[in-house]
């Protein structure tokens, strides 16, 4: 049976890229789209940002068509410009808007934004109202288990925020004091989904970084979908793995030496496009990691491509990469 949010088809067992500041871009989201993703979510919004107009905020709205479904995901503490951000994003035409309750970063949680919120349910409960009032799309969070381990009141706090209006729940199955140490706990996560009070969809998130990983949490917890953060970093091709794998059984072979090379390079090509030469180059280093990952005695060419300042040797290392590794199997 498809998962809809709102009216939005997503199919029968959904995959969300999730929302990273500086990482869930247009060029990155464009590769994810391409092999396998199903719902896009930008990279979290500031409300203040958004109000003052500020550059950075104003960018991070733009999409393209093909990436649909897509959700614009936006963070504050100010209920007021919580709301005034709704009917800015409302403009940009999204699929629906997400709640960013998640964000464990502490310049963030310090002002009571992303997981600080989960010291102040009400408040969060409230906001959430707020919100959906605001606007006619659909409202979904994105969240956390609680602040630490003496709150983790996600069951309740679910079904409370399901009571005001939102339209579907992504659930991080950690609190904001384990940021992202530790084993997510996806057993919270299935109670949230089998509270019979519950009627919306219910996702996923942490730790899925492999196809086996993601048939086991389908099979164990009975969630709607699952949401992949870091797991897709420098390595989009994990979507498609994902779906094959759970339609056959089988593993889908590794991406060859050829594939990675080509994906890289366009990554960094829409980058540059999108962001600039300066930019482009240094906001697509944290990829080149996982894109690599696993090759013997690639060490110096690790450290040459997140140390080159220009576009052109960024290129010139990938063509050695290829003349050196090009024949290399991955197991």
């Amino acid at each position: 049976m498809s998962v809809k949010i709102g009216n939005i088809e997503l199919g029968d067992f959904p995959l969300l890229l999730a929302p990273m500041e500086d990482v869930s871009d247009p060029p990155f989201r464009a590769l994810c789209k391409k092999n396998g993703a199903d719902v896009m979510f930008t990279e979290f919004i500031s409300s203040e940002g958004l109000i003052r107009d500020a550059a950075k905020s104003v960018q991070k709205l733009d999409f393209f068509e093909y990436e649909r479904p897509l959700a614009i995901q936006i963070f504050g503490h100010d209920i007021e410009t919580m709301k005034q951000t709704t009917k800015i994003c409302e403009t940009a035409k999204p699929d629906f808007i997400d709640i960013n309750y998640g964000c464990p970063v502490k310049k963030v949680t310090c002002k009571g934004a992303g997981s600080g919120i989960l010291k102040d349910i009400p408040k969060m409960v409230s906001m959430t109202k707020e919100i959906v009032k605001a606007t006619s799309l659909p409202v979904t969070v994105k969240t956390r288990l609680g602040w630490d381990d003496n709150s983790k009141h996600i069951v309740d706090v679910a079904e409370r925020l399901q009571d005001v209006g939102i339209q579907a729940i992504s659930i991080h199955g950690r609190t904001r004091k384990q940021m992202y140490k530790g084993q997510a706990d996806w057993s919270l996560i299935a109670d949230v989904k089998n509270n019979p009070r519950m009627h919306i969809p219910v996702f996923g998130n942490g730790d899925v970084d492999s196809p086996q990983a993601a048939k086991e949490k389908k099979e164990s917890y009975g969630i709607d979908g699952i949401m992949i953060g870091r797991g897709a970093i420098g390595y989009p091709w994990i979507f498609n793995e994902i779906k094959h794998y759970l339609k056959t059984g089988q593993e889908l072979a590794k991406p060859s030496m050829k594939e990675r090379l080509e994906l890289c390079k366009e990554h960094l090509q829409f980058s540059l496009q999108w962001k600039g030469p300066i930019l482009g180059v240094v906001e697509t280093r944290r990829h080149y990691t996982n894109y690599f990952k696993h090759i013997p005695n690639f060490k110096d060419y690790r450290i040459r491509l997140v140390t080159a300042q220009e576009p052109e040797e960024v290129f010139e290392i990938l063509n050695e990469i290829e003349l050196s590794f090009g024949e290399y199997e991955f197991a």
